[in-house]
């Protein structure tokens, strides 16, 4: 299985475990030369790609642009806020000026789902979805994957729970789509009012009670609480939210003694998960945000055709 057989990347959904398992292999290496102190690989000297963010980010586009760096890629960022976006220019436009300027891929973050999917049909750049609106954001699934992995050993058959803003994450999306290629038990919990309808068709468990979401579960994903939604009336307030919801220490005892906390970033401490537990020896929250410089590096790397003897060496 070869991933640069594939052109675009984006979304979890449509990809083959082969496929995953690839990348979490391929990462493996990754993340040693991120601990290397000269931390430059020439696999992808004489690529270039770009990142198009329409929408904030700091763990993701940064990420994306270091793990190029570090591959010897061209990386550069198309600043959407002082670019000709400001002026009016479309979006095939935008892209069209980007391809012709010579770059092999584009990473692009937008509000709008679907984004991505017309940005691939209309470009002969390869690209890789960052996040489209409420639809997916794979890498941060790839990244959360490997994260588990590396400290369970395997992601056979765990209990995972994910816990928070199921309605508008594009991150549980991109996880259920994942784990459960690898037989997980997925069971997702929050307010009935941010829960989608009829989300066991995607094959896990709905809860409202936190408590028992937890119960015997091998790893814990807290999404964020997204505070601009909190005008639509989706909740009465950010306390009581914090009240029913909050991963704090007592309801973590619930969960297995070895369980795994992540969280995507970035965190609303003492609203969806207490400064304990965020900060406490099962979190693995930090170690999330290395593992995806490695994971971005590993799809750069198979996506552009690098050297493997160039990541060895």
């Amino acid at each position: 299985m070869k991933l640069e057989q594939r052109k675009d990347l984006l979304g979890i959904r449509d990809m083959s475990r082969e496929e995953l398992e690839l990348i979490l292999d391929t990462a493996i290496p990754m993340k040693d030369i991120i601990k290397r102190d000269v931390k430059k690989v020439p696999a992808l000297r004489g690529k270039a790609m770009v990142t198009v963010f329409y929408e904030n980010s700091t763990r993701t586009r940064t990420s994306f642009e270091i793990a190029g760096k570090y591959l010897s890629a061209d990386t550069v960022n198309l600043a959407v806020a002082t670019s000709s976006v400001q002026k009016g220019e479309s979006l095939r436009d935008t892209i069209k000026t980007i391809e012709v300027m010579g770059f092999d891929l584009m990473v692009i973050r937008h509000a709008m789902t679907g984004t991505a999917h017309y940005v691939a049909r209309n470009t002969n750049m390869r690209v890789i979805n960052a996040g489209d609106g409420t639809n997916e954001h794979p890498t941060q699934a790839l990244l959360d994957m490997y994260s588990i992995r590396e400290k369970k050993g395997t992601l056979e058959g765990l209990k995972v729970a994910i816990v928070g803003d199921i309605l508008h994450s594009r991150v549980a999306r991109s996880n259920i789509y994942g784990l459960s290629k690898f037989g997980c038990e997925i069971r997702v919990a929050g307010p009935s009012t941010l829960m989608p309808p009829e989300i066991e068709k995607l094959g896990v468990k709905s809860y409202y009670s936190l408590d028992q979401a937890l119960d015997g579960v091998d790893v814990i994903n807290v999404l964020r609480i997204q505070k601009e939604r909190q005008q639509s009336g989706l909740f009465p307030s950010l306390d009581e939210y914090a009240n029913l919801y909050m991963l704090s220490p007592d309801r973590l005892l619930r969960a297995k003694d070895d369980v795994l906390v992540l969280h995507p970033g970035p965190m609303n401490r003492g609203v969806e998960i207490s400064s304990q537990v965020a900060d406490g020896v099962q979190s693995v929250i930090n170690e999330q945000v290395t593992n995806g410089v490695a994971v971005r590096m590993a799809l750069l790397f198979l996506m552009m055709g690098g050297s493997r003897d160039e990541i060895t060496n």
